[in-house]
């Protein structure tokens, strides 16, 4: 897969070259805004970028709690961390960036490289497994592949 990126970018890069500043910029800015959509959609449907899905949550005790009480709802893992406020793209005329910056790249981190982490300040530590949450699959790929082109022929 490294060696197919290589080839993207080399191809990518000499039709780059012909294009001016504010056109590279417009470009690059089109292409982060889709790899940052296409990157949530891949987290939400809890899947790797090599298309396996992620290992499953540890199971909870039964929430049921006592007659009359409100039951809490399931919550999609990675629900709130996909959101364009946590992911997020940084892009100039020559590169661009999509991922956690600041205090949520570190749980990102965690989970990216299955890591281990305290629960809580100071709760217990719990290994958790890899769940990459970026990365680039062939979808992306073509996806930069495609925005290049598009923009090349308007």
């Amino acid at each position: 897969m490294s060696g197919n990126l290589h080839a993207l970018e080399a191809w990518a890069s000499a039709l780059l070259a012909q294009l001016q500043p504010g056109q590279r910029r417009v470009v690059t800015r089109k292409i982060a805004l889709d790899l940052r959509r296409s990157q949530a959609q891949r987290i939400a449907s809890q899947q790797a970028p090599d298309g396996a899905t992620y290992p499953a949550r540890k199971k909870r005790k039964d929430l049921r709690g006592k007659k009359g009480r409100i039951k809490r709802q399931k919550t999609a893992m990675f629900g709130k961390i996909r959101t364009q406020q946590f992911l997020k793209t940084q892009q100039d005329e020559n590169q661009l960036a999509v991922g956690f910056f600041g205090r949520v790249a570190r749980i990102a981190r965690v989970h990216q490289d299955g890591l281990t982490d305290k629960i809580a300040k100071k709760g217990p530590e719990y290994h958790y497994p890899a769940r990459p949450l970026l990365g680039f699959s062939a979808i992306d790929q073509v996806l930069i592949r495609d925005s290049l082109l598009r923009h090349l022929v308007k």
